[in-house]
């Protein structure tokens, strides 16, 4: 019976280990509506693996993609509920709980992908941030460029006044839905995940995303013009839930921000440089790909678009114009 002890007191000992692993290991869902593809994807799988690691495996976070654990009004609402604890998001769904936070996306606010970032390193983004997190109690750790938008269409468009009735897919959100109105399009709101089918069966015409997005999501297989429009320089928050971030010591916090920037830098920089590469890979295809006069939209909505309407302030949208 003597060699039984120990065996007895190691199988313990083993099970009292594997008790305090699991206790001490925190699980979290880091969701998003992008595709396995894409940068915002692979770079939160980095992220979510690195956090592990450099916190010594306290966190496992499993990254939902495509839009597993619901469309993003539903992640948002999420973050609340308790049902996700990390998601990467657009501007335009935080400026449901902070309106201020959405004048990023009134048309043609930013000059290019290099005025964004500086935008998020400046003191108007701190003052936005801080609004959004009073408002909501979550917290915005990083921003990613998501790309700039332009439109997609079955009909040729080469200025403004060419979108008048043009049956045209946008978000349900007043910044996105300024320039198509403005230009005169009929706006239809679609879940993200059913654009393609949308466009596919010509229950919309045409529809609007970054140059990545159109790759990513094919919607080139539907489409015979890409207009390059250029109207918003888009970007995406990494946000993590009020519960989770008042739960974070202030080193645990240091290290999900610096890591959620690094991916955000990283997935920025993929996104960059696809961009470039678009135009010429869209024409060998055969879509028509068009330069537009950018100028005679951007009239168009500062005539017919109040930034006030749609719950922005001006002296915000100028101190972002301002950022050098």
């Amino acid at each position: 019976m003597k060699f039984k002890l120990p065996m007895l007191l190691g199988a313990t000992a083993a099970i009292l280990v594997s008790a305090f692993t699991a206790q001490a290991e925190t699980a979290l869902k880091w969701a998003h509506v992008y595709e396995t593809s894409e940068p915002f994807h692979t770079e939160s799988v980095w992220a979510a693996e690195e956090i592990g690691k450099r916190t010594e495996g306290r966190y496992k976070i499993d990254v939902f993609p495509a839009s597993q654990l619901g469309k993003e009004a539903d992640l948002n609402q999420g973050l609340k509920l308790g049902t996700v604890d990390i998601i990467i998001s657009g501007s335009s769904f935080a400026a449901r709980e902070y309106a201020p936070i959405g004048v990023t996306y009134y048309p043609y606010t930013f000059r290019d992908p290099a005025h964004l970032i500086a935008y998020t390193k400046s003191d108007v983004f701190k003052h936005l941030a801080k609004g959004y997190e009073d408002a909501s109690g979550n917290h915005i750790t990083a921003v990613t460029y998501y790309g700039t938008r332009q439109t997609t269409s079955n009909r040729p468009i080469g200025k403004c006044s060419d979108m008048q009735g043009l049956k045209m897919r946008v978000p349900d959100v007043p910044a996105y839905l300024a320039m198509p109105r403005a230009c005169g399009a009929n706006t239809t709101p679609i879940a993200f995940a059913e654009v393609y089918l949308a466009l596919q069966n010509g229950t919309v015409e045409a529809q609007e995303n970054p140059l990545t997005t159109i790759e990513a999501k094919k919607f080139f297989e539907v489409q015979k013009h890409i207009v390059l429009t250029g109207h918003i320089v888009d970007h995406l928050n990494t946000l993590v839930s009020k519960t989770v971030w008042s739960q974070l010591s202030d080193a645990d916090k240091q290290i999900f921000t610096e890591v959620m920037q690094e991916a955000a830098e990283r997935a920025t920089k993929i996104i960059e440089e696809r961009e470039k590469k678009l135009v010429s890979t869209f024409k060998e295809k055969g879509i028509d790909v068009t330069e537009v006069d950018k100028g005679d939209f951007e009239k168009t909505v500062v005539e017919k678009v109040a930034l006030e309407d749609l719950g922005y302030k001006k002296e915000d949208w100028d101190a972002i114009r301002a950022v050098k």
